[in-house]
């Protein structure tokens, strides 16, 4: 794993979008941005989770480990589970709307750096969980990424952009929140 590679492309999509979506665009050797990206970001944000739960509620019993792991594992299916939703419904889109051919590798890829803010705020809320309604604010910066993405990644054509900014922004926000609080309540009523 690169971790140079992915602290590099996180930093450059949170500072420079436009840049970083042409360098990505043009790293054509690397497709398969679920190892190389989103499961060590996903990894990152459970740890801090862990991290965070242990210290908010320490490490007296068995209780409290067992609460942290539960958080850590609603992370992990929520993040998991909402990139792979959001890249699937991201690539239906691109095919109804877009009338673009099937390519669930470059929407998985789209999908996956476009994260790249919900993955953050996700670490940073893990270890200060106060900064949650911060977080909620700045989860908007995604509707950015997606629109310099859409141009330089998706090749979205200017007259649809708009649309297509909209529909996945609410996609790529909504899917790891929707699993999230699915689980959180199978969690309460199987508990």
């Amino acid at each position: 794993m690169n971790y140079k590679f992915l602290l590099h492309i996180a930093m450059l999509l949170i500072s420079s979008p436009a840049r970083a979506w042409e360098e990505i665009r043009l790293r054509k050797d690397i497709r398969d941005v679920s190892f190389e990206y989103v499961y060590p970001m996903i990894g990152f944000a459970a740890l801090s989770v862990f991290i965070g739960s242990i210290v908010e509620r320490g490490w007296s019993d068995a209780a409290d480990y067992q609460y942290a792991m539960m958080q850590c594992a609603g992370v992990v299916v929520a993040l998991f589970g909402g990139y792979f939703l959001a890249a699937y419904l991201i690539n239906q889109v691109r095919m109804q709307m877009l009338k673009q051919q099937d390519d669930i590798l470059l929407s998985q890829e789209f999908a996956g750096y476009s994260m790249t803010v919900t993955f953050l705020l996700q670490i940073l809320t893990g270890i200060l969980p106060d900064l949650g309604i911060i977080s909620m604010m700045l989860q908007f910066y995604i509707i950015y990424l997606v629109w310099e993405g859409s141009d330089k990644l998706m090749d979205v054509e200017e007259d649809k952009r708009v649309t297509f900014t909209v529909v996945s922004s609410i996609v790529l926000m909504g899917c790891p929140a929707l699993i999230r609080f699915v689980f959180d309540k199978l969690n309460i009523l199987l508990n």
